[in-house]
């Protein structure tokens, strides 16, 4: 089997799959191979099965987002963008699903356990979400919009004391899942945020959405200076440093970032708004940037540490 020919079927669970080969989906997508391998290696956008002999195969479903890319560049959305656009429309399908009604309820019992102080109240609703929801989706879609209106809406008697509660609980719960998931992986990669651009929860839960069986992520304490990363990835020697930031980064930021991936000994990549608002500023450089979104962000980081994905 190889690339000019065709492999119709393979088994997924008890289902068989028809793939596609990268000659075939050019024919019928009107992409090109080059422009399909630039998709997977620098924007991550398209993640196919390899073979053993390492050519691509890809799915009815890659198909249907080949297209979806094509519909949102004629649109005029610029590449590095369309990645965020995808996995929204991802997170609709699957809230099309019924799944909103869940979410909104778990958000207000959320809410009504935080009013009350209600912390045994808040153990058992973490669980019964965490039972029932993706890793993603327990934060993205349930705590963490809790968590950002009591941030946003600390005017009012008691709001504070109330978004405190909640950003003490989920920090808990998140240090006890890192705890967890602190085992010996395959790779290992250090976490730090840009100096004073982003809470601590915002970094552990980045953490987690890192992490996988095959990677380890470690969050460093908040307030690690910059200038100091060279040193303990020296000493730590992780396969990669990943940056955090929810803020737009200053032209400034940008070149510092470039200065930094040139002297680290091991890779450097962005991660958050940041690396969304910077991708197109960064292409070409040292340093990769992986999105702002749970799941796009984990298979950037996949792609990237098994030689997929470029800078």
């Amino acid at each position: 089997m190889n690339e000019q020919g065709r492999d119709p079927l393979i088994e997924v669970g008890h289902e068989q799959q028809e793939l596609f080969p990268i000659r075939e989906v050019s024919r019928l997508t009107g992409v090109n191979a080059v422009t399909l391998r630039a998709w997977e290696r620098r924007y991550g956008l398209i993640q196919p099965t390899r073979t053993d002999s390492g050519h691509r195969l890809y799915s009815q479903a890659d198909i249907d987002d080949i297209r979806r890319i094509l519909g949102w560049l004629e649109r005029g959305v610029a590449v590095s963008k369309v990645g965020s656009i995808l996995a929204r429309g991802h997170a609709l399908a699957e809230q099309a699903s019924g799944a909103t009604d869940a979410w909104l309820r778990w958000q207000h019992q959320a809410r009504q356990a935080v009013q009350r102080f209600d912390m045994a109240g808040l153990d058992r609703l973490f669980d019964e979400v965490f039972a029932a929801n993706t890793l993603d989706q327990v934060f993205a879609e349930v705590f963490m919009p809790v968590w950002h209106d009591l941030a946003a809406g600390q005017g009012g008697y008691g709001q504070a004391s109330e978004w405190l509660f909640l950003d003490q609980f989920l920090r808990g719960r998140v240090f006890s899942r890192l705890q967890l998931a602190h085992v010996p992986r395959g790779r290992t990669v250090l976490l730090a945020a840009l100096p004073g651009q982003c809470h601590e929860l915002e970094l552990l839960v980045t953490g987690l959405s890192l992490g996988s069986d095959e990677i380890g992520v470690t969050p460093l304490a908040s307030g690690q200076p910059l200038q100091e990363l060279a040193l303990v990835c020296e000493r730590l020697k992780p396969d990669a440093l990943v940056l955090f930031s929810h803020h737009p980064p200053t032209a400034e930021l940008t070149r510092r970032l470039v200065r930094m991936a040139a002297v680290l000994e091991c890779p450097l990549l962005l991660a958050g708004e940041a690396a969304e608002v910077a991708q197109d500023h960064l292409a070409g450089s040292l340093v990769a940037c992986l999105g702002a979104q749970g799941s796009v962000m984990r298979q950037r980081l996949r792609q990237f540490l098994a030689g997929q994905l470029d800078t």
